[in-house]
């Protein structure tokens, strides 16, 4: 396994002690596998957290699992920078959609964490949140025949979208024809409850919205790109009530 860095140690407590509190029944093979580390790093963690006053307990016996009592509190939540840039943006757009319910306190949340960012990637963030869109809720059609995308699909099409770099995907149009495509995900439109995808499609050579939940498959190729103000995605956006 490789050596993992005391900032690596420490969140991954973080995470354990999160998950330990969580879930009733875990084991430190389950554990290992899940963070990426041997069970004796885990073992490691666990003795520490335990030295920290946290009160973890064990069963005997192969498989025995390990638990954090549930009256033992995790304390401050220490998120990192992707994690704060993804609560910022979803604050971003539940403001966008304007509903009245929950939103008293997201305004302090946000002014929280945009305190918390450095300038530089303040700026970042606010480029970030200009790049998700708004638009009309889906019609009971598209509703009815939406499902939830793939998990490595999302993974893959979150991180291209933030750090502006082209996909390889396969995609499903309704008729149920598939097609290769190369795109470069511009920006994200939310027509809720269904997420598009606005791209430049070098199969077309232009614009093109793509339903992110027929998309199938997505692999990053490496390759950045130059960022398209939303006007030239306009065509493709049509009849939409968008805000950013």
């Amino acid at each position: 396994m490789v050596r993992t860095n005391a900032h690596d140690r420490l969140r991954r407590m973080e995470l354990l002690a999160v998950q330990l509190k969580q879930d009733s029944h875990c084991t430190v093979k389950d554990l290992a596998l899940q963070h990426g580390v041997s069970t004796r790093t885990i073992a490691r963690d666990l003795s520490l957290m335990r030295e920290q006053g946290m009160q973890i307990d064990a069963d005997r016996g192969r498989g025995g699992g390990v638990r954090l009592d549930r009256n033992w509190g995790v304390g401050r939540i220490n998120l990192d920078y992707s994690e704060a840039v993804d609560l910022l943006i979803s604050i971003a757009v539940a403001e966008q959609m304007n509903s009245p319910m929950f939103l008293a306190s997201l305004g302090s949340v946000r002014r929280q964490l945009v305190a918390s960012f450095s300038p530089e990637k303040r700026n970042k963030v606010n480029r970030l949140k200009a790049r998700i869109l708004i638009g009309v809720t889906a019609s009971t059609y598209v509703q009815a025949s939406a499902s939830a995308p793939p998990k490595r699909v999302v993974q893959a099409l979150h991180q291209a979208f933030i750090d502006q770099e082209t996909l390889e995907i396969r995609y499903q149009r309704e008729d149920g024809e598939t097609s290769e495509r190369q795109i470069a995900p511009h920006y994200l439109l939310l027509k809720y409850p269904v997420w598009y995808v606005v791209a430049f499609d070098d199969l077309r050579q232009g614009p093109r919205t793509f339903r992110c939940d027929r998309i199938l498959a997505a692999t990053k190729t490496g390759t950045h790109f130059n960022l398209l103000p939303k006007e030239a995605f306009r065509p493709s956006l049509t009849d939409d009530d968008l805000s950013v």
